[in-house]
Formats: C-alpha cells, sequence, structure tokens
C-alpha cells in the first residue's frame, strides 16, 4: 500500500540557501530510489524559512530504504546545525475509496 510523507523543517533565517543546497543531492538521489513514486521540496512563501518534503513511496519497506540511504543521512547531518527544531512529520497510508 502506497505511503506519502509530508515533511515540514523550519530553518534559522539566512540559512535557506544552504539548507537548499544541502537537500538537493538528496532529492536527485531519493527519486532514483526504485520505490519512490514521487519526491519534492517546497518552500513556503511567508516566512520563507519552512520547507516543505512531499515524498509518496510504493510501500513501507521503500521508506524505510530510503530512511536508511546515506544521502538521506547526509541530508540530516547538514540540516542539524540549520534547522530550528526536529522536522514535524506526517506519515499516511492510502484508503481506497473508489467504486
Amino acid at each position: 500500500m502506497a505511503v506519502k510523507i509530508v515533511a515540514f523543517i523550519t530553518v534559522k533565517p539566512g540559512s535557506e540557501e544552504d539548507f537548499i543546497a544541502a537537500a538537493r543531492t538528496c532529492v536527485a538521489a531519493s527519486r532514483a530510489e526504485p520505490g519512490v513514486l514521487h519526491y519534492e521540496l517546497w518552500r513556503e512563501n511567508e516566512g520563507a524559512q519552512r520547507f516543505v518534503f512531499n515524498e509518496l513511496y510504493v510501500d513501507d519497506a521503500a521508506v524505510q530504504q530510503h530512511m536508511a540511504s546515506d544521502h538521506f543521512k547526509a541530508l540530516g547531518l547538514a540540516a542539524r546545525d540549520i534547522a530550528t527544531a526536529r522536522p514535524e512529520i506526517i506519515v499516511a497510508h492510502a484508503i481506497d475509496v473508489a467504486d
């Protein structure tokens, strides 16, 4: 069953471009993972310091594989010093309501 993840990360003022640079490698590598259906980084208009990862995986195993990847771990290390707090992460599973 598909898994949707939305992660919100707020960075310190002046660190936005550093975060984008760190995220660039992770986003490119994540899009190449076999279980990743969709992986995007967005930036909120208001305040400009909160970023949103919009992710879609084929199943929970693909999520676990992503979280164990070197590029995901590298982004976490890079963001540790520039994020204002731990990320807010929403995990949701698909519900088939089609007739």
